[in-house]
């Protein structure tokens, strides 16, 4: 669902004294929330009108260094403002920080007054609208996944981020006992996120040492998406609360296991209809839902760079670690990188497992979306599913292992460039190289510690 209060709801709360701060916020590329502190009563008056931010938050890299180079925003045009818009739907209450409320933002061209089409929210918001000129909606969910630590954000930081220790010693993986040790961090986000109008369904250890997963209940893409994107300020927000930190970092440790976050979609029709169901085809696949999957595993490698954005997120594809390292489907099989789930059920729904805990929500889905109406409006047939290990089987089509390859396929990607526009793609596709660029340059622990000596 949206967020949990009204503005007239609001408005009461602020005059009796409860909030006082209202967090006015757009999602970076990086799926981080960017914005503003205001007091609750300007709020009230004029600012959930509107707002300005500098145009760089949509133009920098992890760091927030500001990256040379991009058309959108750089020194030449003087690094001007866009406008942030309050999306009145999604005012909710912060439970977790006293007397405050949050409302996410759309970005706008400060000159135009429309949305900036490399913003997340408005990529994503595209390609809802396409599908809802074909009579469908798309509803889906995100499992993510994350580490928590014994110490906390600042001890590891001065620390150089060497020698931390995760909150439980061995695998964890649907263990009552294990994800006891971390109940005092996981029951404050699961009852936190609830109080601000988040779904949550639950939370389980995943299948390392400190690992856990929260679930958030299915939901349109929008919704979805959003709910993403305050769940992971607000772990963090909540373990750094506890003096814990947390990571969404793909890969930690190259011992760990990766940390994924799964997308489950499937298409409704707008009165409220199954569309990938039709009982008389295999597993209760309809035509529609064949066309939409054989569009992602047509366009696997060229979307893979909004499911993995980092020179990290490909060091999490390695066989037996149940991250995938082939773009097939197969029924109910996790060795698979998209996972039909659901047989038969209105419930019926792929699920891809490319993306990690570091993908931007609202890239990912945008990104899936569109490889799949690609698949409708091509009537592309679906290819058989695989059957067995997909670790151990040869020929099959594979995920792009590196950042560089990524983006080389999403730059020639004639698809996405008529799905979100050339200068969209062209400023990821810049994003990506950076990221290499920059990894490029740094000398790493690892070659050091290698070749000190050795050399």
């Amino acid at each position: 669902m949206p967020g949990n209060l009204t503005f007239d709801e609001l408005k009461k709360l602020v005059h009796g004294g409860s909030i006082d701060t209202v967090l006015v916020c757009l999602v970076d590329m990086q799926g981080r929330l960017m914005g503003k502190r205001f007091h609750a009563a300007f709020f009230l008056e004029s600012g959930h009108k509107e707002t300005h931010s500098c145009n760089y938050l949509l133009a920098t890299d992890l760091e927030m260094h500001t990256v040379a180079g991009y058309a959108s925003a750089n020194w030449a045009r003087g690094y001007g403002d866009y406008v942030m818009r309050p999306d009145m739907l999604t005012l909710r209450l912060v439970p977790w920080l006293e007397g405050t409320a949050m409302v996410l933002c759309d970005v706008l061209d400060h000159h135009t007054q429309k949305e900036v089409p490399h913003s997340p929210r408005a990529l994503l918001k595209r390609q809802i609208a396409r599908l809802a000129d074909m009579g469908l909606k798309p509803m889906m969910a995100t499992e993510l996944e994350f580490f928590l630590f014994r110490e906390s954000f600042e001890e590891i930081r001065q620390n150089g981020a060497h020698s931390m220790t995760t909150l439980s010693a061995y695998n964890e993986d649907y263990a009552i006992f294990q994800t006891t040790k971390e109940e005092n961090v996981m029951r404050s986000i699961r009852n936190g996120l609830y109080g601000a109008g988040i779904p949550v369904e639950c939370s389980k250890g995943e299948a390392d040492a400190g690992q856990e997963e929260i679930n958030i209940k299915y939901s349109d893409a929008l919704d979805t998406a959003d709910n993403h994107a305050i769940t992971k300020n607000g772990c963090k927000e909540i373990a750094w609360q506890q003096g814990r930190a947390l990571t969404f970092l793909a890969k930690w440790h190259h011992e760990a296991a990766g940390s994924s976050s799964h997308v489950h979609q499937s298409l409704w029709t707008l009165d409220g209809k199954p569309a990938f169901l039709d009982p008389a085809g295999q597993y209760g696949m309809s035509d529609l839902m064949r066309h939409y999957m054989a569009g992602l595993l047509a366009h696997a490698s060229e979307i893979t760079y909004f499911l993995a954005p980092y020179v990290n997120s490909y060091k999490r594809f390695a066989a037996g670690t149940f991250a995938p390292t082939k773009a097939i489907w197969s029924l109910d099989n996790r060795t698979a990188g998209y996972r039909l789930v659901g047989e038969g059920s209105s419930s019926i729904r792929v699920e891809c497992r490319v993306g990690g805990s570091d993908l931007n929500p609202y890239l990912a889905m945008a990104a899936l979306i569109a490889a799949g109406i690609d698949g409708i409006e091509n009537k592309l047939a679906l290819e058989a599913e695989f059957k067995g290990d997909a670790y151990e089987a040869d020929r099959l089509r594979g995920i792009p292992d590196n950042l560089r390859d990524a983006a080389t396929a999403l730059s020639g990607s004639n698809m996405l460039r008529a799905a979100f526009g050339d200068a969209v793609i062209d400023h990821y596709v810049h994003a990506a190289n950076w990221e290499q660029q920059d990894f490029g340059r740094v000398v790493t622990d690892y070659e050091v510690k290698r070749g000190f000596e050795k050399a």
